[in-house]
């Protein structure tokens, strides 16, 4: 029997989750289990092409913002595409609806997953907020069969403080496939593309322009850092309702010149194979995927203490600022990481790691039903 899941997200894009997904469906026995992603985006997402031609669907219902007719469409899916025997559901504390939609329908195996740690951001909610939030929460105790969370801080967020004590709650690793970090480095070619001279300090990050990611402390933190290292470049990879305010900044601050905003791209292990250092300067995370790949390529890695600590397989790689520090603080740290790249020792660790997809498919298979 083929295993049929129903993903449930918001657009399948180049974002941490989605590529991680992607990542769940290249490599999962398609015999064993058939994987469609329904979503409420109107716009054909990055990866809708490919997940088409590996014989998945991608199905487009009407935005969580017009909840009737949501259900509504919801309900039609799993009716008329189904029978589903599980609704992984990846839209976080809107899962209380998604799941008990599936638990009317009638699918047996039904799934909270969270990716991110909300509680900062949703403290300061209005009390509609704060009713809606409980009210989700509720739901999700009620008629989810299984919670999974990337971190142990993403399991508070959605499932509550006292998660531990209900044993359908667990931190389910996210794992990744590092084959593509094991191919040649195309640093050269990279900055070359990037029209980066060779000798530069090449600073990178990689992630969605908004505010969790924290962007514009980095713009300060290049100028601070061309103070002492006048080589020094920025490459920022990915787009997001920020990046015009990011670009202003640069412009500000006089860096722009400084600065790549190479867009979503779909090879970044190729990209981080040109960088000397990353940074991460989240004020809120689950579990950044993001942070394994530059593990992965070796990098030394100057992160938030907001970003959870079970992140960390090579931990020699890593260097913890506030995000509240001044710009100047990041720049010591960045100046001090490098060079400090050790290439395939640190694979060789991620490879070996509970964030390897090798060890955690088979975990989420079985969580899906499908034999082991």
């Amino acid at each position: 029997m083929t295993i049929r899941v129903l993903h449930v997200v918001g657009q399948m894009n180049r974002g941490g989750v989605e590529t991680w997904l992607m990542q769940v469906l290249r490599n999962a026995d398609r015999g064993a289990v058939r994987m469609d992603f329904l979503v409420s985006a109107r716009e054909r997402g990055h990866y809708d092409a490919e997940i088409e031609a590996l014989g998945s669907a991608v199905i487009r219902v009407a935005s969580p913002h017009r909840p009737l007719r949501y259900a509504r469409d919801f309900l039609s899916v799993l009716r008329r595409r189904g029978p589903y025997q599980v609704v992984d559901s990846h839209v976080h504390h809107f899962s209380g609806v998604t799941l008990a939609l599936a638990r009317l329908a009638g699918v047996p195996v039904r799934i909270a997953h969270s990716h991110s740690d909300t509680r900062e951001l949703e403290s300061g909610g209005g009390l509609a907020r704060r009713a809606y939030l409980a009210a989700m929460e509720r739901s999700i105790r009620r008629f989810a069969t299984d919670g999974l969370a990337v971190s142990g801080a993403a399991a508070c967020a959605l499932f509550g403080p006292r998660w531990k004590d209900d044993g359908r709650f667990r931190v389910a690793r996210c794992g990744l496939d590092f084959a593509p970090y094991r191919e040649p480095a195309a640093r050269a070619a990279v900055r070359e593309e990037l029209e980066i001279p060779p000798g530069a300090l090449v600073i990178g990050h990689v992630g969605r322009f908004d505010v969790c990611k924290n962007q514009q402390l980095l713009i300060g933190t290049l100028a601070a850092v061309l103070r002492r290292e006048p080589s020094a470049h920025l490459v920022l990879v990915g787009t997001g309702p920020l990046q015009a305010r990011v670009e202003e900044e640069a412009t500000r601050l006089a860096v722009r010149d400084r600065v790549r905003f190479a867009g979503l791209r779909p090879d970044v292990p190729r990209l981080l194979s040109a960088f000397d250092v990353f940074v991460l300067p989240s004020v809120r995370e689950g579990l950044p995927l993001v942070g394994l790949e530059a593990q992965a390529a070796g990098l030394p890695i100057v992160i938030s203490d907001r970003v959870t600590r079970e992140l960390v397989v090579v931990p020699e790689l890593f260097t913890w600022r506030s995000p509240q520090d001044p710009s100047d603080a990041w720049a010591d740290a960045i100046l001090g990481a490098v060079p400090g790249r050790i290439g395939a020792a640190a694979l060789a660790r991620l490879e070996e790691s509970d964030f390897a997809l090798s060890r955690t498919l088979p975990r989420l298979l079985q969580t899906y039903g499908v034999a082991r």
